[in-house]
């Protein structure tokens, strides 16, 4: 189920840095919440200049993520991912680390799906294990 998507303005950064970025992002999701590579998805969006902005200036570079865990991740592994998404972010794309916004978004197991089925049957064991401490 993780996902993590990012904003960045079109033409800021290459088509090389897009890709090192969505890599870099999907390997430290698995690391973080231990959970297999081919889970993950990422994505990036690109806005035109003048369809952002940061602080009132139309096409300034201030990367914005959002990342999607199911509900009852512990805090810990949540702030992990902010943090670690953000140094990725700074990295790669080359940005100062005081503009990149980020955010988790929790989703409660029964209204994700998996293969047509709720999360909270995809992923029944997993979810029991967790919330019993015994998976990180």
């Amino acid at each position: 189920m993780p996902i993590v998507e990012v904003h960045l303005v079109e033409g800021a950064h290459t088509p090389a840095q897009h890709s090192a970025l969505l890599a870099a992002l999907s390997a430290r999701y698995a690391e973080v919440l231990d959970s297999p590579l081919p889970r993950i998805r990422a994505y990036l969006t690109l806005h035109r200049p003048e369809h952002w902005t940061a602080g009132g200036e139309p096409g300034v570079t201030a990367p914005y993520f959002t990342a999607i865990v199911l509900t009852g991740r512990p805090a810990q592994q949540r702030h992990r991912l902010l943090a670690s998404f953000t140094d990725i972010v700074v990295d790669v794309l080359g940005v100062d680390r005081g503009v990149v916004r980020g955010r988790i978004i929790q989703v409660d197991p029964d209204d994700w799906g998996i293969a047509g089925q709720p999360a909270s049957a995809a992923r029944r064991a997993e979810i029991a294990d967790r919330a019993a401490g015994a998976v990180s």
